[in-house]
């Protein structure tokens, strides 16, 4: 190869690097601007004793995440931190948003973010969740507290409620980086969708008859443009099962009724649970070296999901709380039922 030729290889190597080089910055991810209601519009009274504010950050699949800020108040340095959502078809202004302020009162950083295709945050078509994407949203929200200047990247968990316990959980053994995981009266939606309540579906011809139906429903929303939605929390019957009644006491009433929650009316797309079917989303629990906390109610519904989920866990910093007494809905607000001491306790032994 002459000197000649060497030189031109050069310069087109320098190019081509400097193509690479600007062709990456002006890819670089711009969030989606989000329509945020800045007043408080939450299911529970503002605390004094935080800073509120709202933020956005982004999943690695494009979707912008909106998510209320609380940080405490007279403190100074790096602070642990958690990220909090749930449960599933609830927003941030809900039970999430009472989680990571009351958290915040007792000196952690935290943030209470929608899901994507929920509430405020981004993400088309809405009302639709995923397992892998919903996963997701948890270590975006690690990312996002991974590069705050007043957070300690060392010391960041993740607190669940209802279905997001699970995906909290399954976060924890995806992301390496999260330090201590809190599972709220979880849920396994992939169980719960494949199986039915109490397994009692568990049969291929009964998820046969599901998936018929859902792809069915595909074609016609796909020919319609329309995603047609579930009815959510209907006023039960008299001799309806007694954890229908408590969905319909906290979702559509002044309890904890909110206009941008699925689960208080506006409905999941009803091809929504298609792909939890095939996909369960707890099958590496067991090799979750970080530390968990399931907490569960003594006389709620889906408290074998919680029990059965800690079966899988392994190692010595694994612990299961029943509260006595407590139904599935009493931890999302009651707070002589959420045992905040004990959940305090977890992250200050683990986040440290």
């Amino acid at each position: 190869m002459n000197i000649k030729t060497i030189i031109a290889t050069g310069l087109l190597a320098a190019s081509a690097t400097a193509f690479a080089q600007n062709g990456q910055q002006e890819m670089k991810f711009q969030e989606e601007q989000l329509n945020l209601t800045m007043g408080w519009d939450k299911t529970f009274p503002q605390s004094d004793k935080v800073k509120h504010s709202k933020i956005t950050f982004h999943n690695r699949y494009g979707i912008t995440l909106a998510a209320d800020l609380y940080i405490p108040k007279n403190t100074e340095g790096k602070l642990p931190a958690i990220a909090i959502s749930g449960p599933f078809g609830a927003v941030k202004e809900q039970s999430s948003g009472l989680y990571a302020q009351t958290l915040a009162e007792r000196g952690f950083l935290t943030i209470a973010f929608d899901p994507s295709f929920t509430g405020e945050s981004g993400g088309q078509p809405r009302s639709v969740a995923s397992p892998d994407i919903n996963t997701e949203d948890f270590s975006a929200a690690v990312d996002y507290l991974s590069t705050r200047d007043d957070v300690d990247a060392e010391r960041i968990g993740i607190l669940g409620i209802c279905g997001f316990g699970g995906f909290a959980i399954n976060a924890a053994a995806m992301d390496t980086r999260i330090k201590a995981t809190v599972a709220s009266t979880m849920y396994d939606i992939s169980r719960n969708s494949a199986n039915g309540y109490f397994d009692a579906n568990d049969n291929a011809d009964a998820r046969y008859e599901m998936r018929r139906q859902m792809n069915a429903q595909r074609t016609e929303d796909y020919r319609d443009g329309i995603y047609k939605r579930t009815v959510m929390n209907p006023k039960p019957a008299d001799d309806a099962p007694q954890f229908l009644k408590d969905y319909y006491d906290y979702y559509k009433t002044q309890r904890g009724y909110h206009h941008r929650s699925i689960n208080s009316g506006l409905g999941w797309n009803v091809t929504s649970s298609l792909s939890f079917i095939n996909m369960p989303i707890l099958s590496y629990a067991d090799e979750i070296r970080s530390a968990v906390l399931i907490v569960h109610g003594e006389k709620a519904h889906s408290r074998y999901f919680g029990e059965d989920a800690f079966k899988k866990l392994k190692g010595d910093n694994k612990e299961l709380l029943i509260v006595p007494g407590a139904v599935h809905t009493d931890l999302y607000d009651n707070l002589d039922k959420i045992p905040f001491d004990k959940i305090e306790q977890f992250f200050r032994a683990y986040l440290k």
